[in-house]
């Protein structure tokens, strides 16, 4: 409530000096709604994990009516950037941390995710090993047709640099293979699903959990991707799904709410009805 003094000096102001004051006037108010526990909880990270981290704070908020979570994607990377930087409250990554990321950030696995490698409903090939795909993504496999499919140009869909799908993929699969220049950089898995539903020489790699009904999945030294071959540990391609907070800063009462629903047996519903692994 503003006092007497306030308002006296007020009182002698134009209209356009008044409103002026009352901007200057409520920007402590202000700043103590931005500390407040209404203040959004803010997700920022994966594209991989975001559409799942949206579906959770949507059934979060229809109990927790006072709790508003707002997700974003931007990339593993972004996400991790955005928490040093105090932008969000949790990191999304989707990919295990750096050595040098461990030394400020405390990784929480919400669930375990396949890597998908997906090409177009109509391929013949249905099985690759890891070789293949390494000589697939690096050039040496050119045409479809050297792996029992139709003569016709692979056209290879690779993620962008920071997304942690790339990385993952890079780590488990490439190693130490240099991708090809000729590679098509995507900077989602949206951007990827939809190029290689659309183009039946094209081949890419994407989240388990987003692989849908439009694009075929391909199995990986004989086994087929699913929730449970990753649970039992026999598909290869798998990756933690983890939110991520500073080591140093205790997260505010309502982040750590939303990471306890996440981890909750009704959250871990969720993930697994959306074809993602429980954790452990």
């Amino acid at each position: 409530m503003m006092t007497k003094p306030y308002l006296h000096v007020i009182a002698g102001y134009g209209k356009t000096q008044y409103f002026l004051a009352l901007f200057i006037l409520l920007i402590p108010i202000c700043e103590g709604c931005r500390d407040s526990k209404n203040q959004p909880v803010s997700v920022i990270g994966s594209t991989s994990i975001q559409p799942f981290a949206e579906l959770l704070a949507e059934e979060y908020q229809k109990n927790e009516l006072v709790s508003f979570v707002d997700v974003q994607g931007g990339g593993s990377t972004a996400g991790i950037q955005a928490l040093a930087d105090g932008i969000s409250d949790i990191g999304m990554c989707s990919r295990e941390l750096t050595e040098e990321e461990k030394n400020h950030f405390t990784p929480i696995e919400i669930a375990r995710d396949g890597l998908a490698v997906v090409v177009h409903k109509s391929n013949p090939v249905n099985n690759l090993t890891l070789q293949q795909i390494q000589m697939l993504f690096s050039g040496r496999i050119q045409n479809w047709k050297e792996l029992g499919g139709q003569n016709m140009p692979v056209r290879l869909i690779m993620r962008e640099e920071g997304s942690g799908t790339r990385e993952a993929f890079i780590n488990l699969v490439m190693k130490k293979n240099l991708v090809s220049r000729k590679a098509l950089v995507q900077e989602s898995n949206g951007a990827v699903k939809e190029l290689v539903r659309y183009d039946p020489a094209a081949v890419g790699y994407m989240s388990l959990g987003l692989v849908g009904t439009e694009l075929k999945s391909l199995a990986v030294e004989g086994v087929n991707p699913s929730a449970e071959q990753v649970s039992l540990g026999r598909y290869q391609l798998s990756r933690p799904f983890l939110f991520v907070l500073k080591t140093d800063t205790e997260p505010r009462p309502e982040a750590r709410k939303f990471i306890d629903y996440v981890l909750s047996d009704q959250g871990q519903k969720i993930l697994e009805s959306e074809g993602l692994v429980r954790f452990k």
